[in-house]
This record gives C-alpha cells, structure tokens and sequence, in this order.
C-alpha cells in the first residue's frame, strides 16, 4: 500500500496530512511494510520467509504485466506514480524504453528511502499530496495508481483531476487495489474498521476507502485484468484488478 490523499474541491490542510503520514508510517511499521534499503533495491523479489512474500509475488505479477503492456506502446512516455512509497515500482518503470518516470507520495519517510535508494537511475520523486497545480503545463502519458487509489476519498474527484493532468491519448491505469460491488463495499469496510481497531490504530480506516465498480461508470474505462474471470481464478490468484481509464 502506498500513501496519497486528494479531494480536488478543497486546499490541502498540511497539519492534517502531517498526521495522517504519521499514522500511516506507523501502520506500516506494524504491519512489517516498511523495509530496509537492500530489501527495497531488490523487490518485487524479497526473501521467501518474509510476511509478505506471497503479496509480492502477486504484485511483481500486476508489475510485469503493466510493464509488457506499456513497452508495447514502442514510444518514450512520461510516467507518474501517484502513491509511489519507496519507489520500488517507479524504478521498474524505467524499463520501458525512453521513459521518464516521476513519483509523488505524502509519506515522507519512503520518498526519502526512494530518493536516496534510486535518484541516480534518474528518477524524479516528490514528497507532497497530488495536485495538479503541481505539474502546471505538462502532461503525462501515463499516470498510474498503484496500491494507492484506496486512499482517496472520492474516486471521481482523484480521477477527473488526474485527466486534467493526462496528455489527449494518454491513459490512467489502476492496479493492485480492490473494487466492490455496492453490497460488497459495506462489509469491506467494516472488516477494515476491524482489523484496524484491532490493530490498536483505529483512526486509520477513515483514511481507506472502498470503491465500487460503479463509481468507474462516470469514467471512459476499461478493464484490463478481472479476477473474477474464470480463466484468471485458475493457478495464480491474483485478487485485484486492473483498470484504464482515458479522456
């Protein structure tokens, strides 16, 4: 998971986003997310005996396939990761041909581990809240939410501000985040409310949201990847899916 927080309608309160990058610092820190320097050189690839092994192999496998589907484009693109953390996956990005690859992120304490760990492949990273005030006159080809979209508030207010920042034929791609049905949405929440209370930090499920694939209906969208396909539930269980959305 990865840290950002955006309503398009009102400034940002920085005390208010100061707190919540505490908070989710220390979910993460709880949670054994936040790695150390080599492990993050290395990832998605992580010592099998780690807690979360299994999650990076599903998220090494979203990864790949973005990154296939984005080489095929054949063209230099300009990419932001909005939501980058540690940048792992930024500096993946640079395997597409011609790229150029920026991160933005409110978590301080990773987009500093970014930094130090990768700035000399030429990455760009930003530590703030996404705002495209930020990138007034360019536009990116791709824009790209990854483990991130579920700490907006509003789906359509975070996308309709990403487009403003998407070049005409650009795309927005949404990967390693759930999407529920209005029914599955309710009990999705209260199990966050409850593994976070548990947890002993109970503040933090105001901060994650559950969208629905109806929310996407206001969007020119597609899905990439459904796991709920039969052909997709076979051998590997990738749980999330992967969506794009255009102008």
């Amino acid at each position: 998971m990865h840290l950002v927080n955006l309503s398009i309608e009102t400034k940002h309160d920085e005390a208010a986003d100061t707190a919540f990058g505490d908070l989710y610092i220390d979910v993460r820190t709880r949670e054994k997310r936040v790695l150390t320097d080599c492990q993050v050189m290395f990832l998605p690839d992580i010592d099998p005996t780690h807690i979360h092994y299994e999650e990076w192999q599903i998220r090494k496998r979203s990864a790949k396939r973005l990154i296939n589907y984005l080489k095929e484009k054949n063209k230099p693109l300009n990419i932001l990761e909005v939501g980058c953390g540690n940048g792992w996956l930024s500096s993946m990005l640079l395997t597409v041909k011609g790229a150029k690859v920026t991160g933005i992120d409110i978590n301080e304490p990773e987009i500093m581990q970014a930094k130090r760990i990768f700035k000399s492949r030429g990455l760009d990273f930003i530590c703030a809240a996404f705002d495209p005030a930020l990138f007034a006159g360019q536009k990116f080809d791709v824009i790209l939410f990854a483990a991130s979209i579920q700490y907006f508030e509003s789906l359509k207010n975070i996308l309709q501000s990403a487009l403003s920042c998407l070049c005409q034929s650009g795309e927005i791609h949404l990967i390693d985040t759930n999407f529920y049905s209005p029914r599955q949405a309710e009990g999705a929440a209260r199990r966050t409310e409850a593994y976070y209370s548990e947890m002993g930090f109970p503040g933090m499920s105001a901060y994650y949201f559950h969208h629905t694939t109806d929310d996407l209906k206001l969007f020119n969208y597609r899905v990439l990847f459904n796991p709920h396909r039969l052909i997709n539930k076979i051998g590997k269980k990738d749980p999330f899916y992967w969506v794009v959305v255009k102008h």
